[in-house]
This record gives C-alpha cells, structure tokens and sequence, in this order.
C-alpha cells in the first residue's frame, strides 16, 4: 500500500500529511470518518485518475450496446465505496441516471446525500459495507471501483475482506454485467484480482494516461471483467499505450509479467486437456455452477490442500448423463483402493461413465487413493474428506442429508488367505477362501454356519479381477478321521477358532474343490458353445475319433478339470505360461495331469503356432501314405492381460491380432471351434476385436452374459457344422447333468451370429 500513500499524499489538499496521519487502517470504518470529518462538507476527495483522463476509456464501457433496446438512463450502476469522489456526478450528467452508491461511512454518505439531493435527485446514496452488500442477486448492469478494493487489500490485513467483495460484486452483477475496477494493479492486488475472475468472465486492463502536468510516478490502470453464461477461460488483453504513459517502468513491467503469468495458466484451463481443478478453482466457477446438476459433466479435480486436511486425493465429479430418471442418491462418494485405481472401469472416461450408471446417484464423487493413503483407516480417510466433499454436493430441495460412501470393493465379507505367492511373471498371487454378502443359500453343499464358501485365485495386479473362483464341499471321510483322532477331545477343550480368520500355506483339510460344478458364469457360457457343435461332437465319440480341447490360461485349472469330469472323451492339454500358477492349480485346486489331461508350460501364441506347423507337416505324411487322420479341434482363450488401461482385460491384445487369429483358423482347418473370452468394458475396443475376427474367421457368434461384462466369442470356418440350438444333444454327451448350463444360457442373451 506505500505506492497507493503516496499518490493519496499528492492529492490530500493544503495539508495532506497531516490528513493522511488521521487515516492509519484503511479498512476501518472509524478512521474513515475521522478522515471525511477533518476534509469538512463539500469537499472532493480524488484517489488516482482524474475524470478528464478518464472520461473517453470509461465512458466507452458504461455504452449501451448497439444492438440493445435499453438506453443510459435504464442501466443500473453501483459505486462501492465512493467516499466524496465527484466520479458519480459525472457519469449521472452523461446520462446514466440509475446510479447507487455505498460507503460504510456515515459521515461521508450524509454529506454526499445533501451534496445532491437537489441537483441529482435520481442518483442514491446508501450507508452500507462492501463487503457485504445488502442487494439481491443479479440486479446491476456496472459495478464501478475506484481505489475501493486497492483499500480493502493492506498487505498487513491480507486477502479476506478483497475476497469477500469480490464474491459479492459477482453476485450482484447480472449475466452479461461488467465489473471495472481502477487500480494501482499492486502485485498482491492482482494477485487476487486475475485468479477470481479467470473463469467466465472476458477481461482487459487497460492503463489511463496522467494529466500531461501531473508530476505522479503512479499509472492507474482499468481493469474490465465482463460476466459470461460459460466457465470459459480466456485470455486477458493487455492495452498500453506507450506514447501516452508517463511509466513507472517498474509499476508497469509487474502488471505485464502478472498478466503474462496469468494467461500462461488461462491457456493451460482452455486446452481441451483434461485438467485438474482445485477445490478453489471450481468455487470460482471453472466447470459451472456447482450447485447445479448439468447432465454429462465431468471433471478431473484435487481435493485437499496442506493445512486444510490430513491428505490429498485426486477424484472425479460426474454428473449422470440421464437426469430425469430416480436416483438412490442426490449425491454420493465412492472411494477407489489404490490397488484398482488403474483398471479401465475408474481409470477411463468411458469406464466411469458405467460406474454412474450402477451407482443410481445423480452426482458421484469418484476418490482415488494412492500410496499416501496405504496405512490411513478408511474411516479417518472419510472424515477427513467429509468436509472437502460437501461444497461438491448439489443443493436439493428435501432435507439435507448425510452424503454416502462406497467402496469399490468385492463384497466379500470373510476372507482367510490360505496362501501368498509370488511370480516373477504374473506378481504377487493370493490363494483366498471367502465368504459373500449375500450367499446362495439354495444349495448348502459347500456351506459354513455363515454361508456358501468359495475357493479364489486372486493376481493382485487386477485385485478387482477374481482369475478363478471354485465351490468348497466338505471332505466327510477327512471330518470323520479328525473325529476319530486321539488328539480331537484335547482341540475340543482349547477355544474354537474361524476357519475364516487364520493363514496358512497348505489348503484346508475339511473342504475340497468341487469339480463338478462351475462357479463362474463365463466358464459356462465357454461350455455352452460346445453345442455349436455338438452333432461333430457326437459323430466323433460314435466313430472313436480323437476330441483335441487346447486352452491357453490354465487360472486355477477349473474349466480344464470340470471338461476332464463331464466330457470323458475329450483330450485335454493346457498351455500356461507361469509355473507358479500350475504349482497353485494343482495344490490348491485339486487339478491333476493324466492320461487325458496334460500342461504345457510355455507362451500360449507360440504352442499354437507350433502345433499348426506340426498338423501341417502331418498331414502331408498321411496324404503321402495314404492316411486318413481326422481330428475335431476345439482352441479356448482364456489368458488375461496385465495392462488394465487399454479396455481390455482378457484376453491378451495379442491374442485378437490378425497374424495369431490366422494361425488359429489354420490350426481348426479340418473342423472345430475358436472360442475366446472376452472381457472389455470398453466398446470401441470391443467393436475392434469382432472386427478383426470378422476379417479372419468364416463364421462369428457372440454369448453376452447378463449383468456380466464377460463375452463369450466362437468361430469357426466353413468346413465346421454349426447348430445354433443343441443344447439337448450336448446334455446327452455329459456324464452328469449339468444344471447350470441350462441357467446361464436361459438368462443371457441366445448366442446371436454376428457374422
């Protein structure tokens, strides 16, 4: 403030020092009134330009537009702080008449009132304090500063009573009004100034030439904010002319490099890239109102800051796209695990948006945690956002409830790590028994007190992913022998413990995989295809021909031992890439190797390839000799991808490139079936691989399994025979009854040709 005393003292009168000593705090009402009593009535006081400078720039603003219906005399204009300035008088003789001013001193408002009451009638005068405004919102054309906001801005009192002003120039300004404020343009001024105004509002500074006889070192600029309908963020144009400026080179240099500063950012906000806004920002107005649900909306943003909370977090705000539908939720919170932050369904735009969706809340705050948050409990995580989320929360007309959290979790709600492995492969690996939420209580086979009990392989890559999920069955003749045991009267004094809340390497004694069942819905919606061919299935096992399955991807090896149970026909060989998970198949998912059932440890592209080759060459020794080797051959993919960002988790991208498909369809050239998981939340990726199998294949056809994001693919080419409908002849060829096959093809979509 020394520069704004300075120029004070210039135009303080016959004895200005002593006027200014009466002053000190310039936020205090009580000084400003020793101020205007000590000037007497009838006096001008004059901060900055005088009017003959700034008549032409300033009148070019207060215009009525050209193409506007309403004339000087209708526009509304307010002058904050107006002390004894002649600037009002003015402007009411250039033809606005609709001008109110406001001061918080008594002394200076009485005294204007008397001034011009007579000659200005129109113009009014009110006792009040900038700060806080007592006018409703939107109802002046021009707000006009002069010297007001550089007074409220000491250095020593800080930025609250400039913001509060500011925040209530912006409310009473209608849409289209414009606010212009005479300044100095200190740095800590400014430093206020262009951020509060740098989203939905156009703005320019222009400096005002001194008098040609003032002797000041001082520029007074005018800044001019125009309020816009959209939270665009444009650049400030800078107008100087130096031809009419008497500079203070050092003044006019700190304006230029604050401006150039703030519009480096302004271009940052406007790139079409997708940034992150802080909790100031939006407040500011940089995506909108946020009081207001604005269908399809979504933004990036930081919530949290040093000194006002325990942690940062990075989040998304979605507005649902659908706004006229009922929501469970006005508006909730759902908090992302550090360990799921990356798949496609939190980190892509196109993921989120089905998340909203699921949700049913009409806004959802998405919060990502990351290693900062790893050891925080989540309901000191949940306090600390509480108060970050709520000025994100749009206003609602019932009762103002709590807002909601979620956890995107699994909805286990027992777990007991029956073992941790690590690959050098596939990463760390969980062997996990569980218990859901919500068990199937209609079949108890593979129940606990508490409910159903399920099997896992977990790839703590894709946490989120379960890889295989298998049903535990009690082993009765293992119950009985414990039973019988000389130690079991001495366990049953200790103090029973869950078989749910201890680890251990070696797999539970009282439970085993039952292999007769499959627990997950695509592993079925795999064997419902096996109808698609079911009458070359048959001819096969009536005429002893060979049945060759290859699935690449063993998982826990429940699809491989389930087909090795059901279709006793079928030669069964896996390709796995990772021996650490054969190691965990077979020790914990009760898979085996015989005669009927072999794994291959190796690249699954590779042993297809190879396995080409080998037919290929085979076939010419059976024609040359005048052999008759037929085999149906059925090739299953079922292998993940440890990239969750593309948008496809399974299978492998490599597996849907052309130069493997083609060695594929070569690999079923004497008839079979393609079959491939596929599991991608995103569409365009989805469109993208039926594309590239369309272009290799002969025939395409699709299993969408209902609540499920899992696809199941099949493709063949012309020499298989294809039954869309077999279901029943398939059945026939099992040695069990397989109810869930029934199920799961009754509630999903019937297979659908695609091509």
């Amino acid at each position: 403030m020394a520069a704004m005393e300075k120029k004070k003292t210039e135009k303080g009168g016959s004895d200005p020092l002593s006027i200014m000593e009466t002053l000190g705090d310039f936020t205090s009402k009580e000084n400003w009134d020793n101020f205007f009593s000590l000037r007497g009535t009838g006096d001008s006081f004059e901060w900055y330009a005088d009017w003959p400078e700034l008549k032409q720039p300033l009148l070019s603003h207060l215009s009525v537009p050209s193409d506007s219906d309403s004339s000087l005399d209708l526009v509304e204009i307010l002058v904050p702080g107006c002390g004894s300035s002649r600037l009002s008088e003015f402007i009411y003789d250039a033809g606005f008449r609709h001008i109110t001013n406001v001061d918080f001193s008594k002394v200076v408002i009485s005294d204007m009132l008397r001034r011009y009451v007579r000659s200005r009638p129109e113009m009014k005068w009110r006792i009040m304090d900038m700060t806080n405004l007592q006018f409703s919102d939107k109802v002046f054309d021009i707000v006009l500063d002069k010297g007001g906001l550089d007074a409220l801005m000491e250095p020593e009192v800080g930025t609250t009573l400039g913001s509060k002003y500011l925040k209530e120039v912006k409310r009473v300004l209608k849409d289209g009004g414009k606010f212009i404020c005479l300044t100095l343009a200190e740095s800590h001024v400014l430093g206020l100034l262009l951020p509060e105004f740098r989203f939905g509002w156009e703005m320019t500074i222009q400096a005002i030439p001194n008098k040609p006889s003032s002797k000041s070192n001082f520029e007074t600029f005018m800044v001019v904010m125009v309020k816009g309908k959209s939270a665009a963020s444009t650049s400030i144009k800078l107008l100087l002319d130096d031809s009419s400026l008497s500079f203070s080179t050092k003044q006019v240099n700190s304006v230029v490099n604050a401006v150039e500063k703030e519009n480096s950012i302004r271009d940052h906000y406007s790139s079409g890239e997708d940034v992150l806004f802080s909790l100031k920002d939006l407040q500011l107005g940089a995506k909108g109102e946020l009081k207001e649900l604005i269908p399809g909306r979504r933004f990036q943003l930081i919530l949290g800051e040093e000194g006002s909370s325990l942690y940062c977090y990075k989040a998304v705000l979605l507005d649902a796209k659908m706004q006229s539908e009922p929501f469970a939720y006005h508006c909730a919170v759902l908090i992302v695990p550090k360990i799921r932050a990356d798949e496609w369904l939190f980190s892509s735009e196109e993921g989120q948006w089905i998340v909203v969706e699921n949700s049913k809340a009409a806004r959802l705050i998405m919060v990502f945690l990351d290693s900062r948050h790893m050891h925080a409990d989540m309901k000191v995580i949940q306090t600390d956002l509480s108060p970050l989320v709520v000025h994100l929360a749009p206003e609602k007309i019932e009762d103002d409830s709590p807002i909601p959290y979620m956890m995107a979790s699994d909805g286990v709600k027992q777990r007991k790590v029956v073992q941790k492995a690590a690959s050098k492969i596939t990463g760390p690996v969980v062997v996990e028994d569980v218990v859901y939420e919500s068990p199937d209580d209609d079949n108890n086979s593979s129940s606990t007190t508490e409910g159903l009990m399920y099997r896992r392989l977990v790839f703590e890559r894709s946490a989120g992913l379960v890889q295989s999920e298998a049903f535990l069955i009690r082993d009765e003749k293992t119950n009985q022998d414990k039973k019988d045991s000389p130690s079991a009267s001495k366990k049953k004094k200790g103090k029973k413990k869950s078989n749910l809340c201890r680890e251990s390497d070696e797999p539970k004694s009282d439970f085993s995989i039952d292999h007769t069942r499959l627990a997950s819905s695509y592993h079925t919606g795999i064997l419902s295809g096996f109808s698609l061919i079911a009458s070359s299935l048959e001819a096969a096992v009536k005429a002893g021909e060979k049945v060759k399955v290859v699935i690449v991807g063993l998982g826990a090896g429940l699809l491989p031992m389930f087909l090795h149970e059901c279709l006793p026909f079928l030669q069964i060989e896996v390709v796995e890439l990772d021996p650490v998970v054969v190691d965990l198949a077979k020790k914990h998912f009760g898979f085996i190797e015989d005669q009927r059932m072999k794994v291959h440890i190796g690249d699954g592209i590779k042993y297809v390839f190879e396995s080409t080759q080998r037919q290929n060459n085979n076939s010419k020794d059976a024609s040359s000799g005048g052999i008759n080797i037929k085999e149906t051959r059925i090739l299953v993919i079922d292998a993940d991808s440890s990239d969750l960002s593309s948008g496809l988790t399974c299978p492998h991208p490599n597996f849907v490139e052309e130069v493997f498909l083609k060695s594929a369809k070569e690999f079923l050239s004497q008839g079979g079936l393609f079959i491939t998981n596929l599991v991608s939340r995103s569409a365009h990726m989805r469109e993208t691989v039926i594309f590239s199998m369309k272009e290799v294949f002969d025939h395409l056809y699709s299993l969408q399994l209902e609540e499920e994001v899992n696809e199941i693919l099949y493709a063949c080419t012309d020499k298989t025979k294809i039954e869309t409908d077999n279901v029943g002849k398939l059945e026939k060829l099992m040695k069990f009854p397989v109810k869930d096959i029934e199920a799961t093809i009754s509630t999903c979509t019937p297979i659908q040709r695609l091509k």
